[in-house]
């Protein structure tokens, strides 16, 4: 027997008013397809997928009537509705582009294994009306078009708090600080260095709980983990840094980090002077990096390593190790007569 849900329960579980349901029923947009003995109205599966399609067109700014319209035709079957939509959508309004970004992340979610039951749209409908309350679709569709310049990193990233939480690893350790480095580093980069668009989602995650855990989200547990280590960091960062050096920040993907900290160790395993050219090549790479990560501005530069050089935290959340830095400084103060003509970074 299929589930039938009462009006105030539609309402509560979707994020929408009883009375916008009793409007819509009014005008013949969403007629409930049945009544209870004591004349309630009685909403069906199906009910719920047209409501769906109703609300993503409402949030794009269509107005009632025209909704109607577009909701004619084609049976609303799952494997249907959002394709439907999309077609008509992108024929009858110029914000199809940005609609069609938002309800392609749906129609995969939610269409990929078996048939979606009711509680699979009523849980899409709750964290579409959520989102709306803190983004436009505007901001929604950079949100979910960035993600995938993140999500390989994101994976690798989440298991390895997720390790040093069951590991019981206090968040000013060095390892949870640059797990916390990177972390700061991705979101930033998912951004596009946006930070009041960071701001709001971080405070999504954390007054909504029906976001947290959710396609690759974090778990609730996991937030106030890396919360607490970044604010260590942001908390250091902010005598040295303001809130427009912070936006200006590029990204350098951690696996260049990473192979710069490998190279470098190998020379230093294999005894490899100050003067060699390997590590004078190395010495450039670490130069680039720094470039990439300031856009060249030689006085953001200086504030980091200013900040770097002053607080041990900030320097255990360095993506390079402490030898290797030292060693690098080294070369640096070795090729002193070179380094202007060169731009590589001053020894501190």
């Amino acid at each position: 027997m299929h589930m039938l849900l009462k009006v105030g329960e539609l309402a509560r579980r979707t994020g929408l008013t009883v009375r916008t349901l009793h409007h819509y029923d009014e005008i013949g947009l969403l007629a409930p397809s049945g009544r209870s003995e004591a004349g309630y109205r009685l909403y069906s599966q199906a009910d719920v997928q047209r409501l769906h399609g109703i609300q993503t067109m409402r949030q794009m700014g269509l107005a009632l009537s025209d909704i109607g319209d577009l909701l004619v035709g084609e049976g609303m079957a799952p494997e249907r509705i959002i394709g439907q939509q999309i077609r008509a959508l992108d024929q009858q309004i110029t914000q199809a582009t940005e609609l069609r970004a938002r309800l392609t992340m749906l129609r995969d979610g939610l269409m990929a294994g078996a048939e979606p039951d009711m509680g699979n749209w009523l849980e899409a409908l709750a964290l579409m009306t959520t989102y709306g309350k803190y983004f436009s679709a505007a901001e929604l569709k950079l949100i979910f078009t960035n993600w995938n310049l993140i999500e390989a990193d994101w994976l690798v990233i989440k298991d390895l708090v997720r390790s040093a939480m069951d590991r019981q690893q206090p968040p000013d350790s060095p390892e949870v600080q640059a797990l916390a480095y990177r972390w700061m580093a991705l979101m930033l980069h998912w951004m596009r260095g946006d930070l009041d668009l960071l701001d709001r989602w971080g405070h999504m995650f954390r007054t909504e709980p029906s976001t947290q855990g959710r396609n690759h989200a974090p778990p609730g547990d996991m937030i106030e983990f890396v919360e607490t280590a970044i604010k260590m960091r942001m908390a250091l960062l902010d005598k040295y840094l303001t809130r427009d050096d912070l936006r200006r920040l590029g990204h350098v993907p951690y696996t260049q980090w990473e192979q710069l900290e490998q190279d470098v160790q190998r020379l230093l395993a294999d005894g490899a002077p100050s003067s060699h050219p390997e590590a004078v090549a190395a010495a450039l790479r670490w130069d680039a990096l720094f470039g990439q990560l300031t856009g060249h501005d030689p006085v953001l530069r200086e504030k980091l390593l200013t900040a770097s050089a002053q607080e041990p935290l900030l320097r255990a959340g360095s993506p390079l190790s402490q030898a290797v830095r030292n060693y690098l400084l080294e070369v640096l103060a070795q090729a002193a007569p070179a380094e202007q003509a060169s731009g590589l970074p001053k020894k501190r």
